[in-house]
């Protein structure tokens, strides 16, 4: 697969701080992280950087070792059962914590139907929508410098024919309908963070989802990219479906996140559940043959979204098993061991779409670099400097 619009091919003249050329010198190239985002759910830093719970620390770390973005969880519900009372300061502190290990962070999600605040449901429609605005104003204002990407509103294709139980933003969906919901919650968030990365994400890859997309453009919804779902506990979806939905989708031209990436490694869930989350077992176990499976799976999807263009973002959802669902969805097993999907992962992240590389000046400090589209520390002679190699451009860095 063709790869090549992944790297930056530079022309870079290296000079001294004076300006004087750095002539017939050797400069070490060191990546550091990707331009890609390669992420996982970071949820598992929760209780590790709030409650200091060691448990954790093995888990934090390996994830650390592969994955350089993470989705943090703003479910209204749980992030404020308790009008007034949002649990802000441990969800800043946990960002900051991965801000801090160079990890760019995305909140999840700011508007949903699900997990939505039971308390909004004594107020009447215009009062709740007053408080989700105001909902959107505190986090995106609040978080902004920390998180400057968000899923804005979720799964928006169900939302106004949701019926397993009474919620205050179906409520709004059925009322503005889609579209203008949609529009007033995205004109928030952009209004607090203009130059914030705003997502419309959904589990609906049908033709209704890029309807909804189509609409909500015309409407002049400001979406940043595109966000779709892929939780394939019911079997992986496939090259021929993961083409198809990266052709209807790219029509958009807007870059393309699959926000919610699931492939196990045990037992498939059964073909006739609707709602994945009707499907609960106390025990759902990683075999030695879904573990083979899921990192065959796995290496195919990465290959095919990491070839598309339009693909900026790939973020598979539980890091270990019993996450979600009880599922063995994970890169690593319950007793924090690797499963051979987290290995290949690594591997092609770090090893195969990586430079590590070394380049010599010529006469007058020229030097071409190829190398992996990303952050790099460039090094000679015991001096020097962090650079993005992000684009084919020519310039000149001091060292």
């Amino acid at each position: 697969m063709d790869i090549a619009h992944r790297y930056a091919d530079k022309r870079i003249r290296f000079t001294d701080a004076s300006g004087n050329p750095l002539a017939n010198k050797d400069i070490k190239v060191t990546q550091k992280s990707h331009k890609f985002l390669f992420g996982c759910g970071g949820f598992d830093f929760m209780p590790y950087v709030i409650e200091n719970n060691e448990f954790f620390k093995d888990i934090t770390e390996s994830w650390l070792e592969i994955f350089n973005y993470a989705t943090l969880p703003f479910y209204w519900g749980n992030f404020e059962p308790e009008e007034g009372k949002p649990e802000t300061e441990k969800l800043l502190k946990t960002a900051k914590y991965l801000q801090s290990k160079g990890v760019k962070v995305k909140g999840h999600p700011l508007c949903w139907h699900t997990v939505c605040a039971d308390w909004l449901l004594k107020y009447d429609n215009k009062t709740i929508m007053e408080k989700q605005l105001g909902r959107i104003d505190r986090e995106v204002t609040g978080f902004k410098g920390v998180i400057d990407m968000w899923d804005v509103i979720n799964e928006v294709v169900i939302m106004p024919v949701f019926d397993k139980y009474d919620n205050a933003v179906t409520r709004l969906c059925n009322e503005k309908g889609r579209v203008r919901l949609v529009k007033e919650v995205f004109d928030e968030a952009r209004k607090c963070n203009p130059d914030a990365v705003l997502l419309l994400n959904d589990f609906n890859t049908s033709p209704k989802y890029e309807e909804l997309i189509e609409e909500c453009l015309d409407a002049g919804v400001s979406i940043s990219a595109i966000g779709i779902q892929s939780h394939q506990h019911q079997g992986y979806w496939g090259a021929e479906k993961l083409n198809d939905v990266l052709e209807r989708f790219s029509r958009f031209n807007l870059p393309i996140h699959f926000t919610e990436n699931t492939l196990i490694s045990g037992e498939l869930m059964a073909p006739h559940i609707v709602d994945l989350n009707d499907w609960q077992v106390d025990d759902w176990p990683s075999t030695p043959e879904g573990e083979a499976r899921q990192c065959k799976e796995v290496e195919e999807m990465y290959r095919i979204l990491f070839a598309h263009p339009l693909v900026e973002a790939i973020t598979s959802w539980d890091y270990k098993d019993g996450a979600w669902l009880n599922a063995p969805s994970g890169f690593v097993r319950r007793d924090k061991t690797p499963k051979p999907s987290h290995d290949m992962l690594k591997k092609l992240i770090k090893d195969e779409w990586w430079t590590d590389t070394s380049v010599r000046t010529d006469s007058n400090g020229f030097a071409s670099i190829k190398a992996m589209k990303g952050s790099y520390v460039l090094e000679s002679e015991g001096k020097s400097v962090n650079a993005d190699l992000v684009d084919d451009s020519e310039t000149v860095i001091v060292l």
